[in-house]
């Protein structure tokens, strides 16, 4: 009854505070043999790490990365061998600031899970939020590492399609783009408006939302089971647990409540290779659950970063009316650094797909 836990045969139990020692990970059901690459491991650290820029938290965490168990030395130095007994995963944290909370150790946050925490437990870790700071996404980007070289063939990527309400233009839309700038954005020019966006809402002490889009490409058709193990089912359960996410749609999403029946329909011919070809991808991948090997296409909705400066009216703990405002370092938008995490928590989900797959059907 713990619910630090997620995923079936592919399964993450994250751990820690953001203001304790150390945060980490146990993922358990790697396939031994499975190579893993440390480095790419901290590659995708490194991407989520605050302090990166002045559009970020100002933490300053270098997020190395210690792998404690579950692993072999394989023939390069920074290759692993899977043993297939639990990989646990460490991330200490070095720049910890609990004095800049002490001001709301008895004051609620409007937006934030503080009051909601309170109420379930009777306690709560006022200090960076504890378990409810967005700090402990980090263990979640390194296990989705792990997920990544679980499933072969699988590429993962994402990118920030809108800050506020300015999004990017489709039309100008290149992955490679995304990391060229600070945001994660496909569309250089939107980026140039979104650095002055940005710049306007830290100087008022403010946060903005956003939007991220992950896609999945060289997914394997047939992943995903009716009625209660849908892949897109799973998909969404993984990004909804990522802090400060209010909304997920898989493909069209919302806007297909839009269309007729006869622009909603994904049409199929007969492709090339004399397999069947889809001539459109409204349903992001993903049909009755199951994958068709389309590219699989999500996305979530992030709020504004509920620690800002103006102050805003809420209660204490003793249930006195009073202004809160948060001092300290924070995200004006954390949906930047949402899209290395909304990565892993895809990738994740289909890994445990993947090994859920093979273990029912005996395919790979």
């Amino acid at each position: 009854m713990s619910h630090n836990s997620f995923g079936h045969l592919f399964r993450v139990t994250t751990w820690g505070e953001s203001h304790g020692p150390a945060i980490g990970c146990i993922v358990d059901g790697t396939p031994p043999g499975t190579r893993l690459s440390r480095e790419l491991i901290q590659r995708f650290l490194d991407e989520r790490r605050p302090g990166q820029s002045r559009y970020t938290t100002q933490r300053q965490e270098p997020d190395e990365v210690h792998i404690l168990s579950g692993t072999m030395p394989g023939e390069s130095e920074s290759e692993l061998i899977a043993t297939g007994t639990p990989i646990a995963l460490e991330i200490r944290n070095v720049d910890q600031r609990s004095k800049d909370y002490s001001e709301i150790a008895r004051r609620y946050r409007p937006g934030h899970a503080d009051i909601t925490y309170d109420m379930k437990y009777g306690v709560r870790d006022y200090r960076g939020g504890g378990r409810s700071s967005a700090r402990e996404t980090a263990t979640r980007v390194a296990a989705g590492a792990i997920a990544r070289q679980v499933v072969p063939g699988v590429r993962i990527q994402g990118a920030l399609v809108q800050i506020g309400d300015v999004a990017i233009d489709r039309a100008r839309f290149d992955w490679d783009e995304t990391r060229r700038n600070p945001f994660f954005c496909p569309d250089p020019r939107t980026a140039e408006h979104w650095a002055e966006l940005l710049d306007a809402v830290r100087k008022r002490g403010s946060s903005i939302g956003a939007v991220v889009e992950i896609e999945a490409t060289g997914v394997p058709a047939g992943l995903g089971a009716p009625l209660y193990g849908k892949l897109d089912a799973d998909i969404a359960a993984n990004l909804m647990s990522i802090n400060a996410v209010k909304g997920v749609e898989i493909g069209d999403g919302f806007a297909s409540a839009a269309l007729s029946g006869e622009e909603n329909a994904d049409e199929i011919r007969t492709g090339a290779d004399g397999r069947p070809e889809f001539l459109s991808n409204h349903a992001g991948g993903i049909l009755g659950g199951i994958a068709t090997g389309q590219p699989i296409v999500a996305r979530f909705a992030v709020k504004p970063t509920s620690s800002i400066l103006t102050p805003r009216r809420s209660v204490d703990a003793d249930g006195n009316e009073v202004d809160v405002m948060t001092k300290g370092r924070h995200d004006p938008c954390v949906g930047i650094r949402a899209v290395p995490i909304g990565e892993a928590m895809v990738a994740c989900a289909i890994a445990d797909h993947y090994l859920r797959h093979r273990g029912q059907t005996g395919r790979v």
